[in-house]
């Protein structure tokens, strides 16, 4: 493409910004932007972090001794508490579910059905499969060693059932992450 053609596609982009611009809604259109860019990296970061841990994580925990194995997913369930994870899980839920209520109120608008349904596969299918499933495995792991029960079959049944929860999280979040990225490219076809 030619220098002219480019500087004459750049001011076109400029043009359709400034002009969905005019008027009153320039606020909401930034804000919706600003929860749709978040959102699709933010999904996109809980996907990979999931994903991780159902491909190789719980897998190389799985193959040392089970003691070794409970102390040391005990000892990552603590520590992400207190990790940059924690805001990112919580924001992220929180920019979906807002997503998801946006939609539902400007339906007519390109993007919408896309963040609707970003924002409910996000908000069930990680959110709430966290906090049913995961965190009470995690909570039955924690007082494992306390309880002095068979350590063996729960480590086992941890291992099977957290893992079969988690892969359905890492579902929730690609899918999530590329309904809000479809919601940010009709957006902007529509030049909105």
């Amino acid at each position: 493409m030619p220098p002219s053609n480019r500087l004459e596609e750049a001011h076109d982009v400029a043009h359709a910004f400034a002009t969905r611009h005019e008027g009153g809604n320039t606020m909401v259109y930034a804000a919706n932007d600003i929860l749709l860019w978040f959102s699709a990296l933010g999904c996109g970061l809980m996907a990979g972090l999931y994903f991780a841990f159902s491909t190789f994580v719980m897998t190389a925990l799985g193959r040392i001794d089970q003691g070794a194995g409970i102390l040391a997913m005990n000892s990552i369930n603590s520590t992400i508490l207190a990790s940059p994870f924690m805001p990112l899980f919580f924001a992220t839920t929180l920019a979906g579910a807002v997503l998801a209520i946006l939609a539902l109120f400007a339906w007519n608008e390109p993007g919408s059905a896309f963040a609707l349904a970003g924002g409910l596969v996000y908000v069930v299918g990680m959110f709430g499969v966290t906090m049913l499933c995961n965190v009470p495995l995690n909570n039955e792991l924690d007082r494992a060693k306390a309880k002095g029960g068979d350590e063996a079959a729960i480590w086992t049944r941890y291992l099977r059932d957290w893992t079969r929860w988690n892969h359905l999280r890492t579902l929730a979040s690609t899918l999530a992450c590329g309904c809000f990225i479809a919601a940010l490219l009709a957006r902007a076809a529509a030049g909105i």
